[in-house]
């Protein structure tokens, strides 16, 4: 699974950002046992909160991809962000649209390693971590890094989220 062109991509990315995790190592996908399609089964796979899980969820934003890292503790208000993006539309991507902009699946989609770059926001929830933790491309591939590294790397934007 390591050699899926999915983890490779979002390697390749963190590779290419000098990306570092919680004890300034590079970081690195990992491979879970099993698939972890949820923040609780990622926090429980990985013994940590499920707080320091980086949900990458993806918005349909007026028929714009919009990539939301959200802390696995809590829900996106998507009204609220609709507001505050000025977009009339925000709701849940379908799996074809998540595809099609991200070349990952439901699941698994990585806050990196995309055919083209995402408009990304990134939960200030998760600042409350030294660590978390995000999905690496498949549904059974997550890496290590920290608040300030995903937004370094994804270019986001800190926002209240929920």
């Amino acid at each position: 699974m390591q050699s899926h062109p999915n983890v490779r991509a979002v390697q390749g990315a963190l590779d290419a950002a000098n990306a570092r995790n919680g004890s300034d190592a590079p970081a690195t996908v990992r491979l879970l046992p099993d698939a972890v399609h949820t923040a609780a089964a990622a926090a429980e796979a990985l013994g940590v909160d499920v707080g320091a899980i980086a949900n990458s969820l993806v918005f349909d934003a007026d028929g714009t991809p919009l990539l939301v890292l959200t802390s696995g503790a809590h829900r996106v208000d998507t009204a609220g962000l609709a507001t505050r993006l000025a977009v009339t539309r925000l709701r849940r991507a379908t799996p074809q649209f998540v595809k099609e902009h991200t070349g990952q699946v439901i699941g698994g989609v990585a806050p990196v390693g995309h055919p083209q770059p995402l408009r990304t926001l990134v939960d200030t929830a998760l600042d409350k971590y030294d660590e978390i933790w995000a999905a690496g491309g498949v549904p059974q591939a997550v890496f290590p890094t920290t608040y300030a590294e995903l937004l370094r790397v994804t270019g986001g934007t800190p926002t209240e989220v929920a």
